[in-house]
């Protein structure tokens, strides 16, 4: 007791909270939950402030994307244009080169002029549609810091909820556009192209009809030889000379068959007739045509063995087959004329020529040679019994030429025939030879074509290619909650704050097979191309390089190879076949720069990165942002205190960037962007 009167007499204060039983008071107790009830709820406050103060970092950075959403949506736009600009170019090109291709083949002129101007459209259409997209992408290039500003500032205004108000947009860095779309205006120039086609078609068309009377002699060269009946040439030669095998073949068809298998059987025929010759008769007529026949035959045996067959390296031939003469007047340009081979003797009359000494009169003595030549000029006599001149010796060519059963009067239709092929076989060749050149020159022609679409292609670099930054304040009007101040706190403000945030576009890898150009070409291509014959595979061409965009130089390579190989006609060896093969050499060895078709999206960085690449200090910038943010007004206020004007060069919420036109089909489709979306495009 003594111990408890000195405590309360040494601290009456504590009395209050201690009793004589050194135990808590009513007052001391009271006044201990008072205290941590306050403490609780003024954590509680303080913890409710420093999480609302937070969020406005949180609001800042969804600002940032929101903003970089609107330009990623216009990189998509602008890919997707590019893809169409250079698949319609690449699939005009392709289409001109089949022309060519095509304006080779003899007989496929038309065919051929009709791609080349199917090419033609599709490039004039590729050149129109590249032009007003161009002027598009510009306008709506143009708009896009407004869009920027527009969707940023709506993301911070849907952001405004539970009583926080914040203010605030996205500006976009840099704020004018540095892109380059010039590529996108380039021109193809396919005028070469269609006056090579016109050339190579009248070419191949002239070079078919070589082809056709080159072909029509050699199968009347062929049936004279071995395929009339019940005579030709091979069947008078095994009549007549008995020949049979390897010495007189016989060929079913003209296939196979030159005009050197009938040189061939003449040589074997003559010398048969040479060595079964005799000159001999029961009367000076007889033997008379036994020697001018021996005469004759030992004569065209010397001129078919001269004659020759030749098939040269570049495909012509040289045929050489000899002309035996069928009358007198014909016999006088020969040698058989002039000849110093027929016998004389001395007569009453003077020297006299013979057939043969058998001539019956032939009966003076021997006076040399003479030609029959010499009985025109007078200077030899005719013997009166054989009565030999010059035509005796017309004779006996003209006895088997006129008529169908006659060994010469077939040779003389071959002779004819080789003279027809030959002419008409080398004329082919120099038509094919002009061809050729004409070819090589659209090779080069084609190349030049690709090279205009291998110019370097748009050069992207919007209002925020940098990337964002995002400016948001928050004011100071929300009050902290009375629920946790009424009781034991006075009211509270929650302070005014503000943040900065910044976003840039990053490729995602996950969309590096992204199908944005496959749904984009199944939407347009519902009508399927109305061209038909060899260009029913234009629409399957266009969509296959417009879907290769990622790998341009691959895809050319492949689906214009395998276009080109689809043409009909174009057979091995021929001139047709050889551009071919160069055209896709040339679109393999193409320079088209493969394009990185992974989408970008927006990820967060640090707002220093953004603001060195457009040639800011961080610290003052940031600060000079805050601060130019308005009381009151829109984010359009905002965007112009700091000196970004906003420009709406599109007027409405639905803007056509151009029409796309399919090709082979006639229609355009309108490519339409609803702008109140563009920014959740991406």
């Amino acid at each position: 007791m003594g111990s408890g009167a000195e405590r309360v007499a040494g601290a009456p204060v504590l009395s209050l909270f201690r009793d004589d039983e050194d135990g808590f008071t009513t007052v001391g107790v009271a006044v201990a939950l008072v205290l941590s009830l306050s403490l609780v709820f003024a954590s509680a406050g303080a913890t409710w402030v420093a999480g609302r103060s937070s969020e406005v970092q949180r609001v800042a950075d969804a600002c940032a994307m929101a903003g970089q959403n609107a330009v990623a949506a216009f990189s998509t736009v602008t890919q997707a244009i590019d893809a169409c600009v250079l698949s319609l170019g690449l699939t005009g090109v392709v289409v001109l080169g089949a022309g060519l291709v095509v304006s080779c083949v003899p007989g496929l002129s038309a065919t051929g002029a009709q791609i080349v101007q199917a090419g033609s459209r599709i490039l004039d259409a590729r050149g129109e549609f590249a032009r007003s997209a161009a002027d598009g992408i510009e306008r709506l290039e143009a708009t896009l810091p407004l869009l920027i500003v527009a969707n940023s500032a709506s993301c911070v205004e849907a952001n405004s909820v539970g009583g926080m108000s914040y203010a605030g947009c996205a500006l976009p860095f840099p704020s004018e556009s540095r892109s380059d779309f010039s590529g996108l205006r380039k021109e193809v120039d396919d005028e070469r192209l269609a006056e090579l086609s016109v050339e190579m078609g009248e070419v191949s068309d002239e070079m078919e009809r070589a082809r056709l009377r080159a072909q029509e002699a050699l199968d009347r060269g062929w049936e004279a030889d071995c395929g009339s009946s019940p005579y030709c040439l091979w069947e008078r030669a095994s009549t007549l000379a008995g020949l049979g095998g390897s010495l007189n073949p016989r060929y079913p068809t003209s296939a196979g068959w030159t005009f050197g298998a009938p040189l061939a059987r003449a040589r074997n025929y003559y010398a048969a007739r040479v060595a079964s010759a005799q000159v001999g008769g029961s009367t000076a007529e007889e033997i008379t045509d036994s020697a001018c026949r021996e005469a004759f035959y030992e004569y065209a045996l010397e001129q078919v063995r001269g004659g020759s067959y030749q098939e040269l390296p570049d495909g012509s031939v040289s045929i050489d087959l000899p002309s035996l003469p069928r009358n007198a007047d014909q016999t006088r340009s020969t040698t058989l004329y002039t000849d110093v081979r027929w016998p004389c003797t001395t007569e009453e009359g003077g020297r006299t020529l013979h057939s043969s000494l058998l001539c019956p009169g032939a009966t003076g003595a021997s006076a040399g040679l003479a030609s029959v030549a010499e009985v025109d000029a007078g200077s030899v006599a005719r013997c009166d019994e054989c009565r030999m001149d010059v035509g005796d010796l017309g004779r006996v060519a003209a006895a088997s030429t006129p008529i169908d059963n006659g060994f010469e009067y077939y040779w003389r239709i071959i002779v004819e025939a080789s003279e027809d092929h030959e002419r008409a076989r080398n004329e082919e060749v120099a038509l094919e030879q002009r061809l050729k050149g004409l070819a090589e020159e659209g090779e080069g022609a084609f190349s030049t074509a690709l090279d205009q679409l291998s110019v370097a292609r748009p050069s992207l670099c919007p209002p925020g290619a940098w990337g964002c930054v995002a400016v948001v304040a928050r004011d100071a009007s929300r009050v902290v909650p009375t629920e946790l101040t009424a009781a034991f706190l006075s009211s509270a403000e929650l302070p005014e704050g503000a943040a900065v945030s910044a976003a840039v576009l990053a490729p995602d890898p996950s969309t590096a097979e992204n199908n944005v150009l496959s749904r984009f070409f199944d939407a347009i291509s519902a009508s399927d191309s109305a061209l038909g014959g060899a260009l029913d595979g234009v629409m399957d061409l266009w969509g296959s390089l417009l879907l290769g965009y990622g790998s341009a130089y691959g895809s050319v390579a492949e689906k214009g190879g395998e276009f080109l190989d689809n043409l009909d006609g174009v057979l091995g060896g021929t001139v047709g076949a050889w551009l071919k093969g160069r055209l896709k050499q040339v679109m393999s060895d193409a320079g088209l720069e493969p394009v990185d078709l992974r989408l970008r999206k927006p990820v967060l960085v640090n707002s220093q990165k953004v603001l060195d690449q457009g040639g800011f200090d961080q610290v003052s910038s940031v600060r000079e942002l805050v601060a130019t943010l308005p009381d009151s007004g829109s984010a359009t206020d905002f965007a112009q205190s700091v000196g970004l004007w906003l420009a709406d060069e599109v007027g409405t919420e639905e803007f056509t960037v151009a029409e796309l036109p399919i090709p082979g089909t006639g229609i355009g489709i309108p490519l339409t962007i609803d702008l109140s979306k563009l920014g959740g495009a991406a």
